[in-house]
């Protein structure tokens, strides 16, 4: 057998450099480059290996330098939604702090089924020193340490204690990252002495790999049960999640939406798989979804889910579909997805199973006065959006974020992609956010983290130069990370930051106020000395202050017509610019079609919290079980 020594670090990365994903006879890098941060637990192994490789050019892996490792990952799932799973990054980290860093990213990708390889730098195998620095000290047994924390929220899991370990373990990542149904976070955990140790490796280990990504085909029973069970329906809805976008489905959804007059909702995941202006797309569903998508689901009698996993805001906490006797077909690669709510399953492709539906329904299509219902809602919610949006929106002296949102509207082009995960804004976002293309919606919605924004807009940049990348982000989420501004200017990236401040924590805000909980501690304000509670005077942060501090350009806006001129500039230049706008805290936000299930105190001394729990019983009376 013919084998090349090399330490396991070295091994690693010439077998990265040689990873491929096929789907559709297109084929890309699977592994395209490393994301990391050097300490003493990788900078002697995986560092060394990197930097032998881009010396000696023995392997094509180039290296990244974030500035958090929780930013790292964000950025390598961003990649790996833009580029529909079929790429996506390894993140290297040293011992201990340094790991334990991206395990909140490895829950976000996990959650959000996206892809990305995780390298932790992990304690001596030989235990030769013992206990090292950073090492956590169990006493139930010598083999854990802080990485088999990743076990819960990795689809994968290695720790790899010897050299040729890593050669099984290395092909089951690839298998994991390239499976739409399996794919997450993937950790191999590297035990530092190991990464540095030699072995005899077959050169056959490092051939070229193409991993092809397979399109399930649907299976043609099931499809005849599915369309006869649509077949039945008086009023059906759509409901389109992530998976549509993933497979590359918009086409055929869109057709398949036109022949048989059914309505499109879509998921923050699905967003833009139909356009928002499309004769039959009636905009987001459930928890904070407009007026048309969730009346219509209202009514419902057959929904038929296509790449949903139905999460509780989708569904709004299992409300939104009023019917008594609605039924589902759930079109899912998964099967954990296609069974959902009791469904008639068709496990397949979104794309593959969207045609065959259309094929088996050829001679079918809804009564005319349900499309004129679909047409009469939507010219209802556009103006619900356009109000929203209006000039007198505002009731305080700062403008409110509805307005930001619908200038932003007005200055990006189809392409642009927009960015956002936590706050008040997912919510005004999805009613509002006007997609006409798959990738222009990019929200983080899954895991909902705050800091994921600015470095995911590193990645959605990585992933697709030619396109505009705006990352909205408000105070709260920038104050958890905005270090990877500094990413930004060192890879010369021009990524435009919409910094939207209003001291404060507004979507947690206003949920607890109708919660009963008054805004306690959502404000970013002093401590009042009568009180004791933070509602004093507003503090003195300067966020535009910071971000010119990391390297970027900063421009400000009071105003609405200002802020569209400072998007103008943004636009105009070629370095990442933030352009930081104060807005109301207390909104206007969108009015309220939906509702979560969020507990409220069954008992209290409050007269706001007990108030509350009345408003969520009645809530929680409609709730049910799709069975």
């Amino acid at each position: 057998m013919n084998t090349v020594r090399l330490t396991t670090a070295q091994a690693l990365v010439r077998f990265l450099a040689n990873q491929y994903s096929e789907r559709d006879g297109q084929e890309q890098r699977l592994i395209p480059g490393v994301w990391g941060i050097f300490g003493h637990g990788n900078v002697a192994g995986i560092g060394q290996a990197l930097l032998q490789a881009a010396t000696t050019r023995e392997a094509d892996l180039p290296y990244y330098l974030a500035r958090n490792e929780q930013g790292m990952v964000h950025a390598s799932v961003a990649y790996a939604k833009m580029r529909d799973r079929l790429a996506t990054f390894a993140c290297t980290a040293s011992t201990g702090p340094g790991s334990t860093n991206m395990i909140t990213g490895a829950a976000l990708a996990t959650t959000n089924r996206l892809p990305v390889l995780l390298l932790p730098s992990d304690m001596f195998a030989t235990r030769a020193a013992d206990p090292v620095l950073q090492q956590l000290e169990d006493t139930r047994g010598g083999d854990v340490t802080v990485n088999d924390a990743f076990r819960a929220v990795s689809k994968y899991f290695d720790r790899i204690s010897r050299p040729e370990q890593l050669i099984p373990a290395a092909l089951a990542a690839m298998r994991v990252l390239t499976d739409p149904v399996e794919t997450g976070a993937v950790t191999l955990a590297l035990p530092q002495d190991v990464q540095a140790e030699a072995y005899d490796w077959p050169v056959s280990f490092f051939r070229r790999r193409v991993w092809h990504v397979s399109r399930p085909v649907p299976e043609p029973s099931a499809v005849e049960r599915a369309a006869a069970l649509l077949r039945t329906a008086r009023k059906p809805l759509i409901v389109a999640g992530g998976g549509t976008v993933y497979s590359g489905a918009e086409t055929a959804l869109r057709a398949f939406a036109e022949a048989t007059g059914i309505p499109v909702a879509d998921t923050h995941a699905g967003k833009g798989a139909v356009p928002w202006d499309h004769p039959y797309a009636v905009g987001g569903i459930g928890s904070t979804g407009s007026y048309a998508a969730n009346e219509v689901a209202k009514e419902a009698d057959v929904v038929l889910g296509i790449g949903t996993r139905y999460s509780d805001f989708t569904t709004a906490s299992h409300t939104v579909f009023g019917n008594p006797d609605v039924t589902f077909v759930n079109l899912n690669v998964a099967r954990l997805d296609a069974v959902k709510h009791s469904a008639e399953p068709l496990v397949a492709d979104a794309r593959l199973g969207i045609q065959a539906l259309a094929g088996a329904l050829a001679d079918w299509e809804v009564e005319e006065s349900y499309r004129r219902r679909t047409r009469e809602l939507i010219a209802h919610t556009r103006e619900v959006e356009n109000e929203c949006f209006a000039p007198d929106r505002n009731t305080g002296d700062l403008p409110a974020q509805t307005q930001i949102l619908g200038a932003l509207n007005e200055v990006l082009d189809d392409r642009a992609v927009v960015i956002n995960a936590a706050g008040s804004m997912p919510g005004d976002l999805q009613q509002l956010w006007r997609a006409r293309d798959p990738k222009a919606y990019h929200v983080e919605y899954a895991y909902s983290c705050m800091g994921y924004e600015v470095a995911a807009g590193v990645g959605a940049k990585m992933a697709d130069p030619s396109r505009e990348v705006v990352v909205l982000v408000g105070d709260g989420s920038y104050l958890m990370m905005a270090q990877e501004i500094v990413t930004m200017v060192s890879e010369g990236l021009k990524v435009i930051i919409v910094l939207v401040q209003n001291h404060g924590f507004a979507s947690i805000g206003s949920l607890s106020e109708s919660l009963g909980s008054q805004r306690f501690g959502t404000k970013y304000r002093y401590r009042d000395e009568n009180s004791g509670h933070l509602n004093g005077d507003v503090l003195p942060v300067d966020l535009a202050a910071n971000a010119s501090s990391l390297g970027a350009d900063v421009l400000h806006a009071t105003t609405v017509d200002e802020f569209r001129s400072a998007m103008e500039k943004a636009k105009a230049s070629d370095r990442t610019t933030v352009v930081h706008v104060e807005t109301d805290l207390y909104g206007p936000n969108p009015p309220g079609h939906g509702w979560w299930d969020v507990p409220v105190s069954e008992v209290s001394a409050l007269d706001t919290t007990q108030a509350a729990y009345e408003t969520y019983a009645a809530h929680k009376h409609t709730q049910r079980h799709y069975l």
